[in-house]
């Protein structure tokens, strides 16, 4: 039978989405400066996808068996609640740490550590609004988490240029040339991972087992073989919407990943005409970057919102193919500008792209799955965000290790190592990104049903 969920206060949903906010401005903090970490530490343009795989291979192997465990827990803690607990301590250690790396060794380490907590604590948070919303609440309840990704967002990529506002010297760095700005970001950041959960799963718990969810749970076969063979069962009756889905995330994360690694290479060379990450210029490019970002994610908080009745009206699937070719259209302008103040208006375009990224798709995937499911599912979502990443990194780069090399090295080969052409091939991958969820039918508004008629 349905489990009854009682409809909560507008005010209570986003409290119980508090924790996405310190989240997702540790993935901010990721997206803004790791690429320029490993440049300040001696790694070249065309590393950067590799040395970037702990997100992608971390999501791969981690969010569907942690989706999968969280379905099949039932102890005294809840469904979801450890695992938000132990992503969230994991994330704040790696964001404390994270600038103090010495090498590039050190910081790719730190960065496993630190996607592993995001990864541990991301689908199950995911899962848990499903679990505890009513379905007529959770267009809203997922793109309240889109909006609190964009205002995480904003704030963790504007701070640092807060930072220098109030008198700090972007270029006063430590023996290792990274800027002390970026460690005082980054320990903001990890004290809002660990609060900020901690606040949202106080404030509004997981609702308990019913007394048929605990004996379905308990009646499953237990051990991690048994994880494993759900997955893969899974995977084999997995619904046709997020089958078609699939294409969609291949073109639309494979652009998102090209943008925010270099996106602040492109306005190094355009606006600050330097490729050299020790120079002030480069420093000013990293702050400029984060002026962007922030800019775009406020659009992406304040149209997460706008967004809900245009769902309602026309379906959250062609209001995501609409978004996604104006943030494809914004990345193929944003390297023809050669003004600073002129980078804003292509931005605008890239905001309503990741404000819909963040909320749509999960709106079509959660009317698709069962309810039963939904951990192992959202996990397995998640792989489909994360394998268009690991192409992306095999693809443009190419990291030689003595005994082996990685990768095509696209980026050197066909790019010219340049990030201008890099950003528009992610606008033309947006577009295409579109058009394929455009052809996602159950995305798509249901007509009102007619009303019977009295003779």
């Amino acid at each position: 039978m349905p489990v009854h969920r009682p409809r909560l206060p507008l005010g209570r949903i986003l409290e119980m989405n508090l924790g996405f906010l310190g989240l997702q401005f540790s993935f901010g903090l990721q997206q803004g400066n790791m690429g320029p970490i490993y440049s300040y530490l001696g790694a070249n343009e065309a590393q950067l996808p590799l040395l970037q795989l702990a997100g992608p291979m971390t999501g791969l192997l981690i969010q569907p068996l942690i989706g999968a465990m969280s379905d099949r827990t039932a102890g005294r803690w809840g469904r979801r609640t450890p695992y938000f607990l132990l992503g969230a301590l994991l994330c704040c250690i790696g964001l404390f740490t994270m600038p103090l790396s010495s090498s590039i060794l050190m910081a790719a380490s730190l960065l496993w550590l630190l996607d592993a907590g995001n990864n541990i604590t991301m689908e199950p948070y995911r899962a848990y609004v499903s679990d505890r919303l009513d379905p007529a609440q959770r267009q809203f309840g997922f793109l309240s988490q889109s909006a609190f990704t964009g205002l995480a967002q904003m704030l963790a990529f504007l701070t640092p240029a807060i930072l220098v506002g109030l008198g700090m010297n972007q270029d006063w760095v430590d023996a290792h040339h990274i800027p002390y700005t970026v460690r005082v970001v980054f320990s903001i950041g990890a004290v809002l991972s660990l609060s900020t959960i901690v606040w949202s799963i106080w404030r509004v718990p997981e609702l308990p087992l019913s007394d048929d969810e605990r004996a379905e749970i308990l009646g499953r076969p237990r051990g991690f073989g048994a994880t494993l063979m759900e997955i893969v069962d899974a995977i084999r009756t997995m619904p046709r919407a997020m089958r078609k889905l699939g294409l969609m995330s291949l073109f639309q994360w494979f652009g998102m990943s090209g943008y925010w690694t270099y996106a602040v290479y492109a306005m190094g060379r355009t606006i600050y005409h330097t490729a050299d990450p020790q120079t002030s210029a480069f420093h000013s490019a990293v702050l400029t970057n984060g002026e962007v970002a922030a800019f775009y994610n406020a659009v992406a908080f304040l149209g997460a919102f706008g967004m809900v009745p245009l769902a309602r009206r026309i379906g959250p699937g062609p209001l995501h193919a609409l978004a996604l070719v104006c943030g494809g259209l914004g990345m193929i302008a944003l390297p023809m500008v050669q003004a600073k103040a002129l980078l804003f208006v292509p931005a605008i375009g890239v905001g309503l792209a990741w404000g819909s990224i963040m909320g749509n798709p999960y709106t079509i995937l959660t009317s698709s799955i069962p309810s039963a499911r939904t951990g192992v599912y959202m996990g397995i979502f998640n792989m489909m965000i994360v394998i268009p990443m690991l192409v992306f990194a095999l693809l443009m780069s190419r990291l030689d290790l003595g005994f082996v090399s990685i990768g095509f090295d696209v980026y050197h080969r066909a790019l010219n190592n340049d990030p201008r052409a890099m950003l528009r091939l992610c606008g033309a991958c947006l577009i295409v990104a579109g058009m394929a969820v455009a052809w996602v039918e159950e995305g798509r508004a249901r007509p009102a049903p007619m009303k019977a008629t009295v003779a």
